[in-house]
This record gives C-alpha cells, structure tokens and sequence, in this order.
C-alpha cells in the first residue's frame, strides 16, 4: 500500500470521526424521540391523515432547531460534564471538538432551521421552535446548577416539540387535543427523569448539578414526584382519545400501561435503590413510545 493511499485513508478516517463528534452533539437518541414526538402530533392533528409536506419539512426544521440547542447545551456544561463519567467522553469535554466548532455548528443550525421553518413550513412552527430552544438553552441548562425546579423547566422545553409538529400540519393552537398531548409529554418526563436522576445521583452531585436526588439524597421526593407523575399520567393519557372513534380499545391499553409504570414508581418510592430505578426508567422507554404508537392507530382501529 502506498504512503498516498494510507494518507487518504487516514484523511478519510479523521472526517467520518469529526462527523461522527458532530453528530454526536446533536444527542441523536433524544433527538430521535423528539422527532417521534413532532410526528405523532402531527398525525394526531389531521385526525390520521398525515400531511406529507408538513410532517417532512417540519421535521427537517426541527431537527436543525434541535441539534443547535443540544449542542449548546452541550457547550455550557462542557465543564460539568468533565466531572461525571457519563459524559466526559463528549466531544467538547474529550476535546475532541473546540469550542468554535461547537459554537458554529450551533449558529449554522440554528439559522438554517428557523429560516427553514419560517420559509417552507410556517412562522407559527418557526416561533414555537424558537421558544423551546429559548427554553432549552438559556433557561434550563443554567437552571440546573442553580436549583432541582430545572427538571420543570426542561419539561416543558421536552412537550414543545408537540406543539411544532401540531402546527408544522395546520392544526389550531386552540384545539384541547394539543393542551392534552402537551400535558401528557410534559407530565411522562418526572418518573423518567426522577429515575435518571436516582441512577446517576452521585455523579450529578459531583458535577454540582442541583437534581432532586442530589437536593434530598434520600430520594424520598424524588420517589414521591414519580409516583405523582405517573398518577397524573392515568387521566391526562386518556383526554386525547376523548374524541376519536377508537376510544375504546385506546382507554384500555393506556390504562394498563399507565398502571403497569404506577407499579414501578411505587415500587422505586418504597425501595430508592438502583433497581427499583431502572425498572422505572424501562416502564417509561415503553410507556411514551408505546402510548404514541396507539394515538397514531386510534383512528384507525
């Protein structure tokens, strides 16, 4: 093999690496979520009739919207991060990334995907998703050094995206569908993010991260805010079903799923260990996904 070729290989090797650390700032399994959440809400709204255009290019706009906030997340706690071992090996705390390029990429998203939105989708999605990135970077992320109300502040930056994908499809701001899927993303994320927080507990104290499990080390509020999240999952999973055909069978699987993950909450709240904390946090990976799967067949069934 020649020099010129394992020159370009490396050459090849350093650009897959540096794409790969870009697309790692964008939190690609959040990022994917939150898609998921855009659009389901936009089928929702069309009553099962998806609109192409604007669930494409809505999602398009977002993603970009979204991958500058995580990468300015990212950024403003490169420090932080450092000091838990679940995230020092991020691109900007490795240094694998400066934080120039960090900063661009975030800029360079950021325009592109509210120009994006404002221009293709419409201006109402474009300011929803300026608001949740708002929410995101400059209220949620300096929030959470600061005081345990940060996991508030960040639900509701994790439901905006409900209201991009109800919009980005023509769906009325006024409709109680969207207040109620709203409601319903917000409310999911206390037993899950109390169950993140339970698990990496010492790491966030280390890092000075002021979480609820760090706050009370007992963990007794953050058991009690669990189980108050997912009691208030039981009716609030049922308001979007309230005007489909398929409310029936909708109200049985959500009840059965909103109950099965009242059990792990309880469960978590009596016990605070680890265990408990990871069976919560599995109930609540299936409980959203499994919740929007059904409200894009309800008005099928």
């Amino acid at each position: 093999m020649s020099i010129s070729t394992i020159a370009l290989e490396e050459r090849s090797t350093g650009v897959l690496a540096k794409a790969a650390d870009y697309l790692e700032l964008t939190k690609p399994r959040i990022a994917m979520l939150v898609l998921v959440t855009f659009v389901v809400s936009g089928v929702v709204a069309r009553w099962g009739q998806p609109d192409l255009h604007g669930l494409l290019h809505g999602s398009l706009g977002m993603f970009l919207i979204a991958a500058s906030a995580s990468a300015l997340n990212q950024w403003l706690e490169r420090k932080r991060d450092l000091r838990m071992e679940r995230t020092a090996n991020r691109p900007l705390p490795s240094g694998r990334l400066s934080s120039a390029e960090a900063i661009t990429f975030a800029v360079v998203t950021f325009v592109a995907g509210l120009i994006y939105l404002t221009l293709v989708v419409n201006w109402v999605t474009a300011l929803f998703g300026v608001v949740t990135w708002v929410m995101y970077v400059w209220v949620y992320t300096p929030l959470k050094p600061i005081t345990s109300l940060n996991t508030a502040v960040g639900a509701i930056a994790g439901a905006a995206p409900v209201a991009m994908g109800w919009t980005a499809v023509g769906g009325q701001v006024w409709d109680l569908r969207l207040l109620s899927l709203f409601t319903l993303v917000f409310v999911w994320q206390f037993p899950h993010f109390m169950a993140i927080a339970w698990l990496y507990r010492r790491q966030y104290a280390h890092a000075g991260l002021r979480m609820l499990t760090v706050v009370d080390p007992s963990g007794r509020r953050a058991g009690v805010q669990a189980v108050l999240g997912a009691l208030a999952l039981l009716p609030v999973s049922l308001m979007p079903a309230m005007m489909s055909p398929g409310a029936g069978i909708y109200t049985v699987l959500a009840f059965v799923l909103g109950v099965a993950q009242l059990i792990a909450a309880i469960r978590f709240m009596k016990r605070r260990d680890d265990p408990s904390a990871r069976s919560l946090l599995r109930a609540s990976l299936v409980y959203l996904p499994a919740l929007l799967l059904m409200l894009v067949l309800v008005p099928l069934i």
